[in-house]
């Protein structure tokens, strides 16, 4: 047997065997063909599942032991879910995957339970998932980072009910005129709009992506001025990402990476 298959055997049966602990797991945006496979294997063996269940597709469920435990937190605050995870892990000895949707990373509000499990001493691992604008790039078929067009993207939202740190407000990002994903905004689109056109051009394209990966997405491109109409014509009010960028115009740049006159470590130029 190869080294390569047997350490793929061995993962799988540490796998199986999970102990008794907390797996927090990104379930990406909404399509389960877009879950890690780490995230699948780990959905079907746990014998708890918390499930964030107004932002995760049902379907992610069948994935999971038919015997699990599912719990749905849509409803529930941290002081109802964080007795759960406890409870479960240290009293009853199970393994437990918390789903969140998109990657735990970004606005999924781990950072206060991960402290409190730590101080409740529950072991716990993070699964990392595909986020809204990873997926919404790929159903654009555009790459956000086009050589001498825009390098950088700038992952943000607007404030509101959670406000955004002054050195963060979204006038002072969209100066940099960056590919600036925008999450959680729709609810202030005239707001968020009105900033952005302080910086970019009113022609500028922004995709508008409603749910994406679920079955009912839906994503309109439009110049930056009619973001706010099209956000209201289509009643979009939540799970809605904006992606604005010079990337979604018409562009030739081409990257050095594999360019016959760029060499590297694996290539020499062909000049």
């Amino acid at each position: 047997m190869s080294s390569s298959k047997s350490e793929n055997l061995s993962y799988e049966k540490t796998l199986y065997a999970i102990e008794p602990s907390v797996y927090i797991v990104g379930a990406g945006p909404g399509d389960p063909d877009l879950l890690t496979v780490k995230a699948q294997k780990l959905l079907a063996v746990a014998d708890v599942i918390l499930f964030a269940d107004s932002l995760i597709p049902e379907q992610i469920l069948e994935l999971c032991r038919k015997d699990a435990e599912i719990i749905r937190t849509a409803n529930q605050t941290l002081e109802e879910i964080l007795p759960i995870m406890i409870d479960r892990v240290r009293s009853q000895h199970k393994s437990l995957v918390r789903l969140h949707s998109g990657d735990p990373s970004l606005y999924s509000a781990i950072h206060e339970q991960m402290h409190l499990l730590a101080e409740a001493n529950i072991a716990f691992e993070v699964i990392p998932g595909i986020s809204a604008f990873q997926a919404a790039a790929a159903k654009l078929k555009v790459e956000l980072t086009v050589p001498g067009l825009v390098q950088t993207i700038i992952l943000t939202r607007i404030s509101g009910r959670t406000e955004v740190p002054a050195t963060e407000e979204l006038a002072s990002l969209a100066a940099h005129q960056a590919s600036l994903c925008l999450y959680l905004s729709a609810r202030h689109v005239e707001n968020a709009q009105a900033k952005l056109l302080e910086h970019y051009p009113a022609e500028t394209p922004i995709a508008i992506c409603f749910r994406i990966g679920w079955p009912d997405e839906k994503i309109k491109v439009v110049p930056l001025n009619e973001m706010a109409d099209c956000t209201h014509k289509e009643k979009l009010i939540r799970t809605t990402l904006y992606i604005i960028s010079p990337a979604l115009s018409a562009n030739k740049g081409r990257s050095r990476l594999y360019h016959p006159e760029h060499s590297h470590l694996f290539r020499s130029s062909h000049n």
